[in-house]
């Protein structure tokens, strides 16, 4: 390895600090080659717009966890800090995510309920609230130990597990928890929380009479104009030098006015109230929320990973730049782990607020930095505006963030036509997560999932492809009319590797291709060799050769690249390297050059004992997609006298 620049490293020592510094520090690499004149106008935009996103979906997401908003700008600050030094995606903004939150929130709720608040007092409330925080802090502390721990140990490759379709069923599931759980802010009723999926439904329906007008009509309202707002960024997305920030617009306009009218007075309405100044001192997780979260934290910590580490990779991939997925698993465990310490909840990145960051010109990590001081500059100034802004108004931003998820209820109808198991998956996976719960569910979504590709490999599709508009591309010949098909041959095709569990499988499968059984072709010939040894004893025939299941009845295959079948000795005497081919294309060309040899008088060579001019070939992807050339035998004969 060659070291270039001003500094070489004199000592192996010296060497793997340069490697492990560029590798668990990417700034490193980036930060100095940061074209300042270029880009800084543009990050600083977009951080902007970033940042004033982060702090109201900041602000909403606590609602989820079931803490106080103030703690959700403590969630989009400081793992925006660790990911700045530790992160490689560019665009992707780092702070709360709606899905995580739910399942933060499913764990809050289940080791404090709303119930042991006793009379409802404020002292009791404020012990209740506290007590939240640090069960939230812990988990989100335990999920970042387990992100770090993956990523130390190499484990980047477990979202290879998460395959799109289980990911879009299991957030279209979790959006469909938020609009539930915010039913209770929206109509501003005093219901418990709920782990139980759909628990809250009929506490909400059994108090309906007393909902609070105001806040109901102030949800709709603001509902309406942001799902239009967003519809119209989506359609001039185009033509918008930016989307227009709906979310800081309604923010506004909604505290101004509750502020003005005295909704809190006037209407009862519940509103964020006075947030806390500055930060709290750091504190040690409780152990005690360990040992009953530690399902919760690992649920967290993978689905956190997968969601983030897939937006980044769409926009790695759009805008040229690597991403490692073991560097973001320790960037992501580092957030959690020091968000946890400062008592914010789990980070990931939200689909809208990293497109806003994209959208807006955001070049590099410094438009996350940048986002950051917006959110500090709230902590530590500001937040005290937001004081009179009504808690619905937060309910119907976070249920204005869930469009997109919702939407993807139209992507059954799309895989059910491409995959039918990838949309079993979708479906499955929704509907464990909605009655499971998050946790459970995202656990039975994979379980199965894993139980399809084993029936995938076991009963793999099988089928008989024929040539399409006389060229080299063989296809399924029942979704084509114009084909061709030499006559004799049969190109049976496996889609899965052949091994031991679906071998009898593909025997079947083979047979019916064929249209027959070898062993039944095996027996009638054998009886016909009884007689011919009849006939050989008053010598009226000649001796011909025997043969193995398809070989004994004139099967010849071929197929490409060797290496592997010589070294488990698959050759021998009748199965012979020079009976494989590369492609299906190369073994027709072969048959039909065969044929016309056999049947031309000058060019016909010596027949061979036990020929034949009629073929299967065998496309198999256990051999690495090599083509398989099997010969069909002649029909049986009886002997002539």
């Amino acid at each position: 390895m060659a070291f270039k620049g001003p500094f070489q490293p004199k000592t192996f020592y010296d060497s793997m600090k340069i490697l492990v510094g560029r590798d668990l520090f990417p700034i490193i690499s980036w930060l100095p080659a940061y074209r300042f004149r270029e880009w800084i106008l543009s990050d600083i935009v977009s951080g902007i717009n970033t940042g004033l996103v982060a702090v109201l979906q900041g602000l909403a997401f606590a609602l989820l966890v079931n803490v106080p908003p103030s703690y959700g700008l403590y969630a989009a600050f400081f793992p925006n800090l660790v990911y700045f030094i530790f992160g490689t995606s560019r665009h992707i903004s780092v702070g709360p995510f709606p899905v995580l939150s739910l399942m933060v929130g499913g764990a809050v709720t289940r080791l404090v309920p709303d119930d042991s608040a006793g009379n409802g007092t404020s002292t009791n409330i404020s012990a209740i609230n506290e007590e939240r925080v640090m069960v939230a802090a812990s988990v989100t502390f335990l999920s970042g130990v387990f992100q770090l721990l993956l990523g130390i140990l190499q484990f980047g490759f477990i979202v290879i597990y998460l395959s799109q379709s289980l990911i879009s069923g299991f957030t279209t599931a979790a959006a469909i928890h938020v609009l539930v759980s915010q039913l209770k802010f929206m109509l501003q009723l005093p219901v418990p929380g709920f782990n139980k999926p759909f628990g809250i439904v009929y506490s909400v329906f059994s108090q309906i009479t007393k909902t609070n007008i105001a806040d109901l009509v102030t949800s709709l309202v603001v509902l309406l104009i942001v799902f239009v707002v967003k519809e119209v960024n989506d359609r001039y997305k185009a033509k918008l030098p930016t989307p227009i920030p709906i979310e800081l617009l309604m923010t506004v306009l909604a505290a101004l006015i509750s502020y003005f009218v005295n909704f809190e007075e006037k209407f009862n309405v519940a509103v964020v109230g006075k947030l806390e100044e500055g930060f709290q001192a750091p504190v040690a997780p409780d152990v005690g929320v360990f040992q009953k979260c530690i399902g919760d934290s690992i649920s967290i910590a993978i689905v956190g990973f997968a969601v983030a580490f897939s937006v980044a990779k769409v926009y790695s991939i759009k805008h040229d730049y690597p991403v490692d997925s073991n560097q973001e698993l320790i960037a992501f465990g580092l957030g959690n782990i020091v968000g946890g310490s400062f008592k914010g909840f789990a980070s990931s990145t939200a689909l809208s607020r990293s497109g806003v960051q994209e959208s807006t010109g955001g070049k590099t990590q410094i438009a996350g930095i940048i986002s950051a001081v917006i959110v500090l500059i709230v902590i530590l100034a500001i937040g005290f505006l937001l004081a009179p802004l009504q808690k619905s108004v937060l309910a119907s931003l976070a249920l204005g963030n869930l469009k997109g998820m919702l939407m993807q209820f139209k992507e059954v109808g799309i895989l059910w036509r491409k995959d039918k198991y990838d949309c079993v998956i979708w479906v499955v996976t929704f509907l464990a997560a909605i009655f499971l719960g998050l946790d459970i569910g995202l656990a039975t979504a994979v379980a199965f999932q894993l139980l399809t590709v084993v029936i995938r490999s076991q009963f793999p599709s099988c089928t008989v492809l024929a040539n399409v508009g006389r060229s080299n591309i063989y296809r399924n010949r029942k979704d084509y009319t114009d084909i061709y098909e030499p006559e004799g041959v049969k190109i049976f095709r496996c889609s899965s590797p052949i091994f031991f569990a679906n071998i009898e499988f593909f025997r079947e499968k083979l047979i019916t291709a064929v249209g027959f059984s070898p062993l039944r072709v095996l027996r009638k010939r054998n009886k016909a060799l009884r007689k011919i040894k009849k006939m050989l004893k008053k010598g009226e025939l000649q001796v011909t050769p025997t043969l193995k299941e398809f070989v004994r009845i004139n099967i010849d295959i071929y197929v490409g690249f060797l290496d592997k079948l010589e070294r488990c000795a698959f050759f021998d005497e009748e199965i012979k390297p020079s009976m494989f081919f590369l492609t299906i294309h190369d073994a027709v060309l072969h048959i039909l050059l065969k044929k016309d040899i056999a049947s031309s008088p000058k060019l016909k060579p010596a027949e061979e004992k036990g020929s034949s001019n009629d073929y299967i070939i065998i496309p198999s992807n256990g051999l690495r997609s090599r083509e398989c050339t099997v010969r069909l035998p002649s029909p049986v004969a009886a002997p002539q006298p």
